[in-house]
């Protein structure tokens, strides 16, 4: 067993030992579909704390020739699989951390000579007599020439794993004579009629996607599977909604919260997917809260703010508020660097898991509670004083409906609304609504928010509905205008609003919202529904 070459199961094992382990082995059914086919080149990509690693340490002990892994696996889903045998620990296998090379190298040309020296190490120990053929002349082998021709003695072709493969393209954001240094080896290791003759299944997973140069992959043979596109591989990103609840119910921890916390990726209708370390740190701390600002993504969410790059300050507002926002995710060139318009750094936050994405809407929205807090730690960092405000006195403003007090409502209204929107976009029934949810803010913790609900006759603007643990008022809000907050709060009963709350039991209030662009003034009315 080696650091790089047939690193065995013991990790995995490590893995399955701990406390929380949720099964995400049907995934090796897909990859086994694509061994030695023209599909085998895989590059996977996940925001931080999505399981990665982990899944890089699973493969590792499947594939791997030097193991015996089957009583780590025989009791998972992939057991059942016709193709679990015929691969089971029949590979050679590489396995890399590109992280590991890099935090050991002073910077990343030096890491890229470490890894292909390490690696070439290591495998000319473990054929020693191919090893001195290769090397027979003593002068230095390129790490593809090396493979390619063990690979021709031993008739074996490789199964390669690269973690964390895009490190170099984050942490040396400006050291381009190393990401070219870098992107020639995988060139060599990947690229090529010469690579595909050793080469059974090539895994890489990282945080980014393979970089573009224009509008191409510099590995355009590899099918990306990406959080703007997770294809096949959807339900592995992260957990799901029935895991989450098994996960609940064990730990007895409310569903609802966790919902609250960690649930907003959707990557196809009806889908729920968690952010899965998150769940794991809170079913064992038994605390929701937000485990993402000690991270290195976190940083990166501050800096992107700050730079404010093509307005991004007003989207990050709307999204606050509840908001998606069209976002063209083709044209990022997948690194930190390369900016062309605000979809770029949208698209960025999308990958580093701040953004969830729709792929059938092409819309980016803040996902859950543990993003939208950490959104709100770093503008709070940034100075951002006017959302932090709206932000503050949203108790206050919640505090306000409740007891009916229309004047204040109003007033409230006013102040986000005149701080918080850009004048170009202020005369915007969209960022009127906007505004609501972010004036609205600290109703998270009681409400579940929704825009635009189908109801009775139409669609209710916005619903407040109390969650099951919360005693307060529902509240269903019509936005109006130029016309009056007196007929928004006619036309939810007129078009029965209130009946897409017919399962809810408790108080309703009717929220009517005018904003009159002549005087620019807020006006508001609130009623009780009588049910």
């Amino acid at each position: 067993m080696g650091s790089f070459f047939n690193p065995g199961k013991r990790l995995f094992a490590d893995t399955r030992r701990s406390e929380i382990y949720i099964d995400k082995s049907e995934m090796i059914e897909y990859l086994n579909r694509c061994i030695d086919t023209e599909q085998r080149f895989v590059c996977v990509s996940r925001p931080r704390r999505f399981g990665k690693s982990m899944a890089a340490k699973m493969l590792c002990a499947y594939y791997d020739q030097s193991c015996d892994a089957q009583e780590l696996f025989d009791g998972l889903k992939i057991a059942g699989a016709t193709s679990y045998q015929t691969h089971l620990n029949r590979y050679p296998v590489i396995h890399l951390d590109i992280q590991w090379f890099r935090s050991n190298s002073q910077d990343g040309t030096a890491a890229v000579r470490m890894l292909e020296k390490g690696v070439s190490a290591e495998l000319l120990a473990a054929y020693p007599e191919a090893a001195e053929e290769i090397c027979a002349d003593g002068e230095y082998v390129p790490l593809p020439v090396v493979l390619e021709q063990l690979s021709r003695r031993i008739g074996k072709r490789f199964v390669i794993i690269i973690d964390e493969w895009d490190c170099l393209f984050r942490q040396d954001k400006s050291d381009h004579k190393a990401q070219e240094a870098y992107l020639a080896l995988l060139r060599g290791l990947f690229k090529g009629t010469v690579s595909e003759q050793f080469v059974s299944l090539a895994y890489l997973t990282g945080i980014l996607p393979i970089k573009k140069y224009g509008t191409e992959s510099a590995l355009n043979n590899f099918d990306e599977y990406t959080m703007a596109d997770p294809g096949p591989l959807a339900e592995y990103v992260g957990f799901t909604e029935e895991e989450v609840y098994a996960l609940c119910a064990e730990y007895k921890m409310n569903f609802e919260e966790a919902q609250r916390w960690y649930d907003g990726y959707r990557f196809f209708e009806n889908s729920h997917i968690y952010s899965p370390k998150s769940v794991v740190d809170a079913m064992r701390r038994h605390r929701f809260g937000n485990y993402w600002t000690k991270t290195e993504t976190y940083e990166s969410l501050k800096l992107y703010i700050a730079m404010n790059f093509d307005g991004l300050k007003d989207t990050v507002i709307d999204l606050l508020g509840g908001a998606h926002h069209r976002c063209d995710t083709e044209a990022f060139q997948n690194d930190m660097t390369t900016f062309e318009s605000g979809d770029d750094v949208l698209t960025l936050l999308v990958h580093l898991g701040y953004l969830a994405y729709d792929v059938e809407q092409g819309e980016v929205f803040i996902p859950n509670e543990e993003v939208r807090s950490a959104f709100v730690r770093a503008i709070r960092v940034n100075g951002w004083n006017e959302v932090m405000q709206a932000i503050g006195d949203s108790e206050r403003l919640l505090q306000a409906t409740w007891a009916k007090d229309e004047e204040t409502v109003a007033a409230m209204i006013h102040a986000v609304h005149r701080q918080n929107t850009a004048s170009l976009v202020y005369n915007h029934e969209i960022s009127l609504a906007s505004v609501i949810t972010l004036a609205y803010y600290s109703a998270a913790k009681d409400y579940t928010v929704i825009r635009e609900l189908p109801a009775g006759e139409g669609f209710a603007d916005i619903v407040f509905l109390p969650r099951r643990v919360s005693e307060k008022p529902a509240l269903v809000v019509e936005l109006k205008w130029n016309r009056s907050a007196e007929g928004a709060v006619r036309q939810i009963r007129e078009k029965r609003y209130v009946e897409a709350l017919r399962e809810y039991r408790g108080n309703i209030l009717l929220v009517g919202i005018n904003y009159d662009k002549k005087t620019k003034t807020h006006q508001c009315r609130i009623e009780e529904a009588l049910i």
